[in-house]
């Protein structure tokens, strides 16, 4: 058995290190590209949401190179990602792919559940050799978190155009090899290390703006057309909703154990967006809530286009722009998204946010 899975940011990772760990052969796919893209819409309906079709991509991708499992993350709710698994498995299948697809439902409660699902992939195991694995890949993911936050307060400063970038690319490398949890700690500080080397001088003044949306728009960067990256280049300091870690803590750790999910955003999202509408839609709207309570001076929201959650997030955030004072833009991604447009409306978006801190400073707001 030759396992594979749709990336996702670096949560590829985590997923290669708990189920190496385990004893599974794993494929990672390469990264996305205008190539696994260009499979995943032809061969995906023409109004599937981009995450789908990128996953399309992944998958043709890792079977050229081997794998004949594929893990697929189940879902729950009125976002059609729950429909993912199903409908990928019969585009593969009609395409005369042979492989076995292994959905691992959410656990809503049922850790057992969910070890039986993991069993299909990894067969018996002893649940001490799941907590080891399990833990080495929280260590990788929590070092990636750390590691990602830093590259967005350093590149902003960089010494040189692209040193951040280059810096972050070689810590996650040595994070990705590690082999213990020890070995993780070690490649953390090595990595944090390089980063810092490549910061220049600091500006006190550096605009602030917060990324909100769909999780997966948000953390693939390929998606995105790296909108983390040209803003931080931009002199941006960036901050983002969504991390690896919070998101695996909120979506799977509290789910085992019944815990109340998401109260923070949601009750900041309750005087414009009261009910769930699935995906991170009401995270969303309550997020930016938070970005304008921590003063930052700007939002973009990032969508994959025909995303029902955050067209509902995008109709409720000009009140929340327009209530709270904070500026606030839209970008929805579909296969025809380019660098160059984007980069566009973010360097008007810049401008824009520069102009409402001297107006609101002018005002002694």
């Amino acid at each position: 058995m030759k396992v594979t899975f749709a990336r996702m940011g670096n949560l590829h990772i985590a997923v290669k290190a708990i189920l190496q760990d385990l004893g599974v052969e794993v494929v990672v796919p390469p990264a996305p590209s205008k190539r696994t893209l260009t499979l995943g819409s032809r061969y995906s309906p023409e109004f599937a949401c981009l995450p789908l079709k990128v996953n399309i991509g992944n998958y043709i991708e890792a079977m050229e190179l081997g794998a004949d499992t594929i893990a697929m993350a189940g879902g729950v709710g009125p976002c059609r990602f729950g429909l993912y698994g199903e409908v990928q498995r019969e585009i593969l299948k009609a395409l005369g792919y042979d492989f076995e697809m292994i959905i691992v439902e959410p656990p809503q409660g049922r850790l057992r559940h969910v070890l039986g699902q993991l069993g299909r992939l990894v067969g018996r195991q002893p649940v001490a050799r799941y907590v080891r694995a399990a833990r080495l890949a929280w260590a990788k993911i929590k070092a990636v978190d750390e590691l990602e936050k830093l590259v967005m307060r350093v590149r902003a400063f960089e010494k040189q155009k692209g040193a951040a970038t280059a810096a972050f690319t070689s810590a996650l490398k040595l994070v990705d090899s590690a082999e213990s949890i020890a070995q993780v700690a070690s490649a953390l500080e090595e990595g944090k290390e390089r980063l810092l080397a490549a910061r220049g001088e600091v500006c006190p003044d550096a605009p602030r703006i917060g990324i909100v949306g769909e999780v997966y728009v948000v953390l693939e960067p390929f998606v995105n057309c790296e909108v983390e990256r040209h803003l931080g280049e931009m002199g941006v300091l960036v901050d983002r909703s969504i991390y690896l870690g919070e998101w695996i803590a909120e979506h799977l750790f509290k789910d085992v154990l019944r815990l109340r999910k998401g109260h923070r955003p949601y009750e900041l999202a309750r005087p414009y967006l009261c009910h769930f509408v699935g995906g991170h839609g009401v995270e969303t709207v309550g997020s930016t809530v938070g970005y304008s309570m921590r003063k930052f001076d700007g939002v973009i929201q990032l969508a994959p286009f025909t995303c029902m959650p955050e067209i509902v997030a995008q109709d409720v955030l000009p009140a929340v722009s327009k209530d709270l004072g904070i500026p606030v833009m839209t970008l929805v991604f579909d296969e025809h998204s380019s660098d160059t447009g984007i980069i566009t409306r973010l360097e008007a978006f810049v401008d824009l946010v520069q102009r409402s801190r001297r107006t609101r400073r002018t005002k002694g707001w």
